[in-house]
């Protein structure tokens, strides 16, 4: 669910920050998931990447379509190859606080489609994506998009 559910008010762009257009319901993984079932999560779930987290929810890597089309790409074996094998490590987030206009910078800076939410510890507690962004503006610009 995410926040601008509950926006009331009109809030623009400039007033807002992550934790208003943040996703906080996130499909996530482990470091021992192979990559057969998670591209089998991208494709159901019509999502293109998952945060890898620890047993505490500490954000620890990302495996994204790209890195499963890599496996793809080189011949090997989707079920005989872990996140841990193809994630990025250095992961690109942010925290709640971050201004929106700030995310944008970040997203377009270093060409994503979505980032994740940790809070101070680094643990996981939502993600952001440039269509949530998107959604929010027209939103506090329209009100509540139509359902279909």
């Amino acid at each position: 669910m995410r926040l601008t559910d509950f926006c009331v008010g009109g809030k623009s762009i400039a007033e807002m920050t992550a934790s208003h257009v943040m996703e906080t319901d996130v499909i996530c993984s482990d470091i021992k998931e192979n990559c057969h079932d998670l591209s089998e999560t991208f494709y159901k779930e019509g999502i293109g990447s998952i945060p890898i987290v620890d047993k505490e929810k500490t954000l620890i890597g990302l495996v994204s379509e790209y890195d499963v089309l890599n496996v793809l790409r080189k011949g090997m074996d989707l079920r005989n190859t872990l996140a841990f094998e193809v994630m990025t490590r250095e992961v690109v987030s942010i925290k709640k606080e971050t201004t929106v206009e700030d995310v944008i910078l970040i997203l377009q800076s270093h060409h994503l489609i979505r980032v994740p939410v940790v809070d101070a510890q680094g643990k996981l507690i939502g993600i952001l994506a440039r269509r949530d962004i998107l959604g929010a503006y027209y939103e506090s610009t329209f009100g509540p998009l139509p359902s279909f």
